[in-house]
C-alpha cells in the first residue's frame, strides 16, 4: 500500500532502525523492490531520481511504483520520494504528481545557497504536507576524492537543519556514491562524525552511498542515527548482472519476460538482505 513517508519514518526513529530507499528506474526493479519489502514484511522507501525522470517520464514511473505497490503490496508500507532533486521545478512536479518526501540537493552550493535554495524547497513542501530532506557536505564518487571540506561539519549541520527546517538530512561521513568503490573498495565512516552530528541535529539522517558497506557499518550506522539508509548502485549492479546472465546462458531466448525474470529476482533477493541488515523486517 502507498502511504505516506511520515508515518513510517516516525516508527523507524522510535524503534531505532533503519528504513531501505531503493532507486528504480523501470517496472522490472520496480517489481523487485517490492517483491522484496513484502518478502521481508518490510516498509520500504521507492526512489527515483531526475535522471530517472528523464528517461521514462515522471507520469510513467509514478504509476508504475503507485500501481505496484497497490496491488503487489496489499499489507505493506510504501512511500515514493524524489532522490537527489537539483531544481525546484522537478520538486514542484514530484510534489504534484504524489511524492510524500522529496529530496532537495543544493550541496554542491556555498552555504549560504545551499540554506536559501533547500528553505525554499522546504517551505513548498510542507505547504504541501510533503517531507523535506536536505544534504550539507559532498558525497563524492571516488575514495580518493574525499577531504575534510566536503565532510559533514556537526556545528554547520545544526545551523542549516535551523535554517531550514527540513526533516531529514543526508550527511557527509565517508560515504561514497556510484560504482568505482564497489572496484577500489568500500571506505570506512566517520563514525565519531556522525555521533556529533546527531547530537546536534535531533532528526533522523540519511546515509547515501550505502552500496557495497558491510553490515556491522550499516548497524553501527543506525545506533548512531541512520533512519534511511539509500542502496542504489548494488540494485542496478544486480540487475545488470542478472540479466547479462540471462542473456548469456539463454541466447536463443525473445521473450523479455522471461528474460527479464531472473533479474527482477536477483533485486528482490538483494533487497531482502538489505531490509534484514537495516532492521526493518518483520514488523
Amino acid at each position: 500500500m502507498l502511504i505516506h513517508l511520515r508515518e513510517i519514518l516516525k516508527e523507524a526513529q522510535n524503534e531505532g532502525y533503519a528504513l531501505g530507499a531503493f532507486n528504480t528506474s523501470n517496472l522490472e526493479i520496480t517489481l523487485g523492490i517490492i517483491n522484496g519489502a513484502t518478502a521481508k514484511k518490510s516498509p520500504v522507501i521507492v526512489q527515483v531520481s531526475e535522471a530517472t525522470i528523464d528517461y521514462a517520464g515522471l507520469k510513467p514511473i509514478t504509476h508504475i511504483v503507485q500501481t505496484i505497490a497497490k496491488s503487489r503490496a496489499i499489507n505493506i508500507p510504501v512511500a515514493l520520494h524524489l532522490d537527489h532533486g537539483k531544481n525546484f521545478r522537478s520538486i514542484a512536479e514530484c510534489i504534484k504528481a504524489g511524492f510524500s518526501s522529496i529530496m532537495i540537493d543544493a550541496s554542491d552550493l556555498p552555504f549560504d545557497e545551499n540554506v536559501a535554495l533547500t528553505k525554499q524547497a522546504v517551505d513548498y513542501a510542507h505547504k504541501h504536507g510533503v517531507l523535506a530532506q536536505g544534504e550539507l557536505g559532498a558525497v563524492v564518487r571516488d575514495i580518493s576524492q574525499i577531504r575534510e571540506a566536503f565532510l559533514t561539519d556537526p556545528d554547520q549541520a545544526a545551523e542549516f537543519v535551523k535554517a531550514t527546517g527540513v526533516d531529514t538530512l543526508a550527511v557527509s561521513i565517508g560515504n561514497v556514491h556510484g560504482i568505482i568503490k564497489m572496484r577500489q573498495g568500500v571506505p570506512k565512516l566517520d563514525f565519531e562524525r556522525l555521533k556529533a552530528i546527531y547530537e546536534k541535529v535531533e532528526i533522523p539522517l540519511v546515509l547515501h552511498g550505502a552500496s557495497g558497506l558491510v553490515k556491522e557499518e550499516i548497524r553501527k550506522a543506525i545506533e548512531l542515527g541512520i533512519r534511511i539508509i539509500n542502496i542504489h548502485t548494488e540494485v542496478d549492479l544486480t540487475f545488470t548482472q542478472a540479466l547479462r546472465w540471462t542473456l548469456i546462458k539463454s541466447p536463443e531466448e525473445v521473450d523479455p519476460r522471461k528474460i527479464f525474470s531472473q533479474a527482477i529476482k536477483a533485486v528482490q533477493k538483494i533487497v531482502e538482505e538489505k531490509l534484514e541488515m537495516f532492521g526493518s523486517v518483520n514488523l
